[in-house]
C-alpha cells in the first residue's frame, strides 16, 4: 500500500486532529528509525501511521478492532501483529520494528506537545528540555514517564539519542506534511 492510500484509509476512521497529529508524528518517528536501521521506510512508516486506526471509532476495543480493518485493507499478519504489539496485548515485542513502534508511540506525541509550547517549535529543541518536561507531572499527565524510558531501553537506545532521533524525524516529516497542507505544529 502506498502512503497516500494509507492516509486515505486512516482518514476513514480518524476524524479528530489530535489522533491524526499523533498518527503522523508516530509515522515520522518510525520512518527516521527505519532509515537509521536500514529498514523499509514505507513499511515502518505505515506501521506508525496506522497503529491507532481503530482508536477513535472503537476506543473501548482498541487495538483489537485494527486487525479486521487492516486485514480488509490487504495487510498481512506480520503487519497486523506489529500494530497489536504497540499496546498491551498478548503479541510480543520480539522484533526491531515492534520494539521501535512501542518506543516511539508516546514519545513522538510528547515531543510534539513540548514543541507546540515553544516559539521555535521543534527547531533547537534540546534533550534537556524534554527531560525537564518529563519531570513536570502537570505537563501531559496521561503520558507514563516510566514507560517512555523503559521502551527506549527495550529498543536498546539511550534516552538522549532516542529524543534526538525522533526530533530529527519530526522536523524532516513536517516539511512533507506542509506540502500536503498539514502541520504537526499548528
Amino acid at each position: 500500500m502506498t502512503r497516500a492510500e494509507a492516509v486515505t484509509l486512516l482518514k476513514q476512521y480518524v476524524k479528530t486532529d489530535r489522533v491524526l497529529r499523533h498518527s503522523y508524528a508516530v509515522e515520522a518517528a518510525m520512518r527516521v528509525y527505519a532509515k537509521k536501521y536500514e529498514q523499509d521506510e514505507n513499511y515502518w512508516g505505515l506501521l506508525g501511521l496506522l497503529h491507532d486506526i481503530d482508536f477513535e471509532k472503537y476506543p473501548e476495543q482498541h487495538p483489537n478492532k485494527s486487525p479486521e480493518i487492516l486485514r480488509e485493507a490487504g495487510f498481512d499478519n506480520d503487519f497486523i501483529n506489529s500494530v497489536l504489539s504497540h499496546a498491551n496485548c498478548e503479541v510480543p515485542r520480539d522484533s526491531l520494528e515492534r520494539k521501535c513502534l512501542h518506543a516511539v508511540d508516546e514519545m513522538a506525541s510528547f515531543i510534539i506537545a513540548i514543541a507546540l509550547m515553544r516559539p521555535t517549535k521543534l527547531e533547537g529543541l534540546k534533550v534537556k528540555s524534554v527531560k525537564k518536561k518529563m519531570k513536570d507531572k502537570a505537563f501531559a499527565k496521561a503520558v507514563n514517564r516510566v514507560e517512555l524510558k523503559a521502551s527506549a531501553e527495550q529498543l536498546g537506545v539511550e534516552l538522549a539519542d532516542h529524543v534526538n532521533t525522533i526530533v530529527s524525524g519530526l522536523i524532516e516529516h513536517e516539511a512533507l506534511l506542509n506540502k500536503e497542507g498539514y502541520s504537526l505544529l499548528s
